[in-house]
């Protein structure tokens, strides 16, 4: 007998600050209401960061996906940091989610919709209001669009100047990815070169060496066939997404604005949106804000998330069932994986409604090492993966991406991977504010490995089909 469920409750009229009557979870309280609205005021004058009709392509790209037809890669830092707004920094995740795409593409044997934890994921939930330091107690970080990182009273207050400096550094940010993405930076021939020259470089370079030779024979191929950069524009550009997690609401509604078009609400600061585990309360604020636009948005789904819950909020925030407007985001950790995303998946299949299923296999799997740092395993990242292809494979349904904490630059935060970092390394270049993130390398060696996963199970012979013969 099916569980039976809680019906998401008739919604009431929903407007771009319905969420203000609603709980709110993970919310700064300004010192200033006065100069927190004058931000806001200020902000809603500003011109949009991004368009409706590119809000509208990503969804359609996501139900692609969501129907088995394209996979999903979605990366970059846990926060943004205003001291890394650089060129240089911008270019190295850029370039870097492109190589995994490569590959990724080859692997999935489908297209990769590329989407970047990037221009606007300044701010981060935290697991308590305040954090202690040598008997010193002052209110948690919560991101750089919020207040400082530094340990002193000061710093730590939140300052609504803060969302004008986030707006503009992801303003700057954008012009910069758009104009990677569609000036040549993006050909997947010079990407490919990047890719051979991680693989001569890897202490896995026979592992990875037969793929890169075959995605080498594939460009080869299609240039005989003259699929040029010069007469194909998709070899020589690329469409790129950004998100970021929707949780600093004044922001998210001060960039909210009407589509001229279709007259539909659109959140204008990123093309993607999504709900934490921590902020996903079906009568909160977030869920409120969330369901009123039209953007694609995502959910992430944690090991605490009943089915019941979990149909609820698909009913709210998907009513009508549109493919490729909601993505859920699974983060259970290696552990408890197996346990606990089948029933979900199940449920969900049952409802009917279409939602499109990414791996986040970050977050549930940090642990803090005996000098308090916070890391994750390489291993247990893959390992992760391997578990949520395994579930969809087992269910019949597609697993249709991958969204990891990434960066372009040599970071020391997580250990293992080819180059077998351990704890003791974590000290030579440990930058993260807040969570761990795979260096470029880790995350060039995810995409090798998933690669591999991905192409041995679109290629395996069905077992049911040589039973029937």
């Amino acid at each position: 007998m099916m569980a039976q469920h809680i019906p998401a409750p008739s919604p009431s009229r929903w407007s771009p600050e319905s969420w203000r009557g609603r709980p709110i979870w993970q919310a700064p309280v300004y010192p200033d209401g006065t100069r927190l609205a004058a931000v806001e005021q200020r902000l809603t004058r500003y011109p949009p960061l991004v368009f409706a009709g590119e809000a509208r392509r990503l969804r359609a790209a996501l139900g692609e996906a969501a129907s088995g037809r394209a996979f999903v890669l979605q990366g970059g830092d846990c926060a943004e940091s205003f001291a890394d707004f650089t060129a240089n920094v911008i270019r190295d995740t850029f370039r870097v989610l492109l190589q995994m795409a490569v590959v990724l593409t080859f692997g999935a044997r489908v297209p990769v919709v590329k989407l970047g934890r990037m221009a606007g994921q300044y701010a981060k939930p935290r697991s308590s209001d305040a954090e202690t330091q040598d008997g010193v107690t002052l209110p948690s970080y919560r991101g750089d669009i919020v207040n400082g990182p530094d340990f002193t009273a000061e710093a730590r207050i939140p300052d609504p100047a803060r969302m004008e400096a986030g707006y503009f550094q992801s303003a700057g940010t954008l012009n910069l990815l758009r104009a990677f993405a569609s000036g040549g930076y993006a050909d997947l021939h010079q990407v490919h070169r990047w890719n051979l020259d991680f693989v001569e470089r890897s202490p896995l370079a026979e592992r990875y060496r037969d793929l890169a030779a075959r995605i080498d024979e594939t460009l080869g191929f299609m240039a005989a066939c003259g699929m040029t950069s010069a007469t194909t524009p998709q070899i020589r550009e690329t469409d790129f997404y950004t998100s970021h997690e929707a949780l600093l609401l004044p922001y998210e509604q001060a960039l909210t604005r009407i589509d001229s078009t279709t007259g539909d609400w659109y959140a204008c600061s990123a093309h993607f949106l999504w709900i934490g585990d921590r902020t996903r309360q079906p009568d909160g604020a977030h869920v409120e804000f969330l369901r009123g636009v039209k953007n694609p948005i995502g959910l992430k789904v944690g090991p605490s998330t009943a089915p019941d819950e979990l149909l609820r909020l698909i009913e709210t925030l998907n009513p009508e069932a549109v493919p490729g407007r909601l993505t859920l985001i699974s983060r259970m950790g290696a552990e408890k994986v197996a346990a606990k995303l089948p029933p979900l998946v199940r449920a969900v299949r049952a409802s009917g409604i279409p939602v499109l299923w990414i791996s986040d296999p970050m977050h549930g799997n940090t642990i803090t090492t005996a000098s308090r740092l916070k890391t994750r395993r390489f291993d247990a990242i893959l390992a992760e993966v391997r578990g949520f292809f395994d579930i969809h494979e087992a269910e019949g349904t597609w697993p249709g991406g991958v969204h990891v904490e990434m960066t372009g630059q040599n970071v020391t935060e997580c250990i293992g991977g080819a180059h077998q970092l351990t704890e003791a390394d974590l000290g030579v270049r440990y930058e993260t504010f807040c969570d761990p993130r795979l260096n470029a390398g880790q995350s060039l060696e995810l995409a090798f490995l998933l690669a591999a996963e991905l192409h041995a199970r679109r290629t395996a012979p069905d077992p049911t089909a040589t039973a029937a013969q």
